[in-house]
């Protein structure tokens, strides 16, 4: 059973041959499945790392190995396979996020002076007198 969100069996076909075999040496390795479910989950979400749900595994793993594959273009060709590909057959569903921080409000709601309107007189200074 695949979680909403999640990788389709479908999608995990298309993705794994893009991957490094996973190690069988040393540590007990993190399943490339898991972590991919993991990282999509906190892009997804826009949580911190820290958050990522336990049955994804550690966040640590999940961030690192993000990183990693940000670093060596790994995570570049997974969204290219998926991307290209699920777009030229129609089944690719654009959906736009735009953050609160990164969209600047206009001048006058941002408490700049209007223009017309009379100056704010100090009335401090007017005591001062």
């Amino acid at each position: 059973m695949v979680g909403r969100g999640e990788l389709t069996d479908k999608a995990w076909a298309r993705i794994e041959p893009l991957l490094a075999a996973e190690r069988g040496r040393g540590r007990r390795w993190r399943g490339h499945r898991q972590v991919i479910n993991a990282i999509l989950w906190k892009l997804r979400t826009g949580a911190p790392w820290r958050d990522v749900p336990e049955r994804y595994g550690p966040w640590k793993t999940a961030h690192e190995r993000r990183r990693r594959w940000s670093a060596d273009g790994t995570w570049d060709r997974i969204l290219d396979e998926v991307v290209v590909k699920d777009d030229s057959v129609g089944d690719l569903e654009w959906v736009f996020s735009i953050d609160s921080s990164s969209v600047r409000a206009h001048q006058h709601a941002a408490g700049a002076r209007k223009r017309g309107l009379p100056q704010r007189v100090d009335r401090s200074a007017r005591r001062r007198r």
